[in-house]
């Protein structure tokens, strides 16, 4: 519904000699100038509690002292704005606050279009563009780095004492550092809780990976009040089996099916590649663990002659592989791959794929947790079949589980 009088509009259109979109934003922009003027005068009317020329109400003795210039930056362009003053110099507008020259939002527009993955450059012709505003590279990392406060806000909030799964993955990224281009990783650890809703519980940049610093991340877990995971799905991580062992010592450990296949996989020659994966797809998709390793046996028979790594990592790592035979079907299809953080990462390489290299770790950082916030708006909803997954969790984890449920 419109807020202006059609008379009004009306007016522009037929004596407003109104030609072209650029006709309306020129009109639209002076509109805008009278109103926010308006507006100020208005404030100052509020302040001294009398009209302007209206002496005989006049109860107070403060008054107008003439205006001063202000050049501000607003969503239609700059414009010039005739601040009025007081006296006593009380006078606080709120429509265009002291020491403020820029009312646009823009702050709010370049982070917005940063965390879409936009180059610095695309942003300052972004912004140039729309609104006849410069906002140079180091403006879009000044404004960026606005944000910094609430990714440390974020990355140590409070968590809920028990989540069902836990996925902990990498994302690979270039990062200039001392003068180098290095490939770093962003460690991402994705919950779903008892509810059935998923949340990013963090995000760490560049750490060498060993059991030490797995270790500091759950431990970090533990102080911001997570008590128990039930089951934890992951690649194959250096050293984090061990951390998890140490900090969560009941929680089952799932090594990720789809990663293994893929390790697996490299060591294949094409030609062999769609009878292999055949042939696995039997092992993990057996009813028992018993008949799943018996079939990995006979695959061992079939291949292991031909393609021994493909196999071997199999037979050493069965422990962990197998851990899903344990549980009914629903559950099997959430612990045995890592698919929710890979989706999370295929969102991340939305956003950072025009970005070759990374300044710093910081501005990974940055944008990284600003694609995380528009990601994580959009899961509104339940994990699926999540009433038979928790009823079934609470069967096997009733001990666990009942003081949350």
């Amino acid at each position: 519904m419109s807020t202006l009088p059609k008379e009004f509009l009306r007016e522009m259109i037929t004596s407003g000699n109104l030609k072209s979109a650029g006709d309306l934003q020129s009109d639209l922009k002076d509109i805008f100038k009278d109103v926010l003027q308006e507006m100020l005068e208005a404030e100052l009317e509020v302040e001294l509690c009398y009209s302007k020329g209206d002496r005989e109400n006049k109860n107070t003795s403060n008054r107008r002292n003439g205006y001063s210039e202000k050049k501000v930056k607003t969503q239609f362009g700059e414009m010039s704005l005739d601040i009025p003053r007081d006296r006593n110099g009380e006078f606080e507008p709120a429509v265009v606050p002291k020491n403020k020259r820029d009312i646009s939002g823009i702050e709010e527009k370049v982070i917005s279009l940063y965390a879409r993955g936009m180059s610095t450059r695309d942003i300052h012709e972004q912004i140039k563009d729309i609104y006849g505003i410069e906002v140079s590279a180091e403006m879009v990392s000044k404004i960026t780095d606005s944000i910094l406060p609430s990714i440390k806000e974020w990355q140590h909030r409070s968590l809920d004492p028990i989540y069902s799964f836990v996925f902990l993955d990498a994302i690979h990224y270039k990062v200039r550092e001392d003068g180098q281009i290095k490939m770093k990783a962003a460690y991402v650890v994705l919950g779903i809780n008892v509810d059935g809703y998923k949340d990013i519980l963090g995000i760490w940049i560049g750490e060498n990976e060993s059991s030490k610093f797995w270790l500091s991340v759950l431990t970090e877990f533990k102080n911001r009040g997570l008590q128990d995971v039930l089951i934890f799905s992951v690649d194959g991580l250096t050293g984090l089996n061990d951390a998890i062992k140490s900090a969560f010592p009941k929680s089952e450990i799932q090594r990720c099916i789809i990663h293994q296949l893929r390790n697996s996989f490299k060591y294949v020659s094409y030609k062999d590649l769609k009878g292999f994966a055949k042939d696995f797809k039997e092992v993990y998709s057996a009813i028992t663990e018993e008949s799943a390793y018996e079939k990995l046996m006979n695959l061992q028979d079939k291949w292991g002659q031909k393609y021994p790594f493909a196999i071997k990592s199999w037979d050493e790592n069965w422990l962990l592989l197998s851990s899903f035979f344990k549980f009914p079907k629903e559950i099997r299809t959430i612990m045995y791959t890592t698919n929710a953080i890979e989706s999370l990462h295929r969102q991340f390489r939305k956003v950072t794929k025009t970005k070759s290299v990374f300044t710093n770790d910081q501005s990974l950082e940055k944008i990284l947790y600003l694609a995380s916030q528009n990601v994580m708006k959009k899961w509104t909803q339940r994990y699926r079949n999540w009433d038979s997954i928790i009823n079934q969790l609470a069967i096997l984890y009733d001990d666990r589980l009942k003081s949350y449920l």
